[in-house]
């Protein structure tokens, strides 16, 4: 499931979250450590939604497919997942604003699993704050100039690098023989 796809998906049942927030906050579940993260996520997104409506059903669908390619990808053996976001042919500004809907999105994930600074260790605490602080820029870009263009890829590596220290402390990890049995 692509960024298009998933806005597709969302704008046809009228959702309030775009493709970037809501897989954002699918993150922030699972790094913060939620019991159900599927479960939290999809009933905050399609709460109030008839699950008899065929757009909702494939938006359901395309989001739970969203959740278990996110899901292999954070628990597998590569370096985790990547920020479902525009991508790199698109404008400049719609990227930083996708990426500033992702950390929203990451952080309100993250709130629900009851997570709090007094939680985390020093390190962690900051890079919440500092995904916090990137959730608030400003995403009027002037022009896309390659130092621009630099600013935001250093953003998108951070947002991954602080999302994965916050899954290492607050996930629950299952040993490795455990998940092969």
């Amino acid at each position: 499931m692509n960024y298009d796809q998933l806005n597709e998906h969302i704008e046809a049942v009228g959702l309030e979250t775009g493709a970037a927030e809501s897989h954002g906050m699918f993150c922030g579940l699972l790094c913060g450590g939620a019991a159900e993260p599927e479960s939290v996520w999809l009933g905050q997104l399609l709460q109030d939604r008839d699950g008899r409506d065929l757009l909702v059903q494939e938006c359901e669908q395309g989001l739970r497919s969203l959740g278990a390619e996110t899901r292999e990808a954070i628990d597998g053996p590569g370096l985790g997942f990547t920020p479902l976001l525009p991508d790199d042919g698109r404008p400049l500004e719609e990227r930083a604003r996708a990426l500033s809907e992702w950390c929203q999105g990451f952080l309100y994930g993250v709130g629900l699993t009851g997570t709090r600074d007094e939680h985390l260790s020093p390190e962690t605490a900051e890079a919440l704050r500092n995904l916090a602080d990137i959730g608030h820029l400003d995403s009027d870009v002037a022009a896309d100039s390659e130092e621009d263009e630099e600013a935001y890829t250093e953003l998108t590596e951070f947002v991954w690098v602080a999302a994965m220290l916050i899954f290492e402390e607050r996930a629950p990890h299952v040993p490795q023989a455990e998940a092969d049995s």
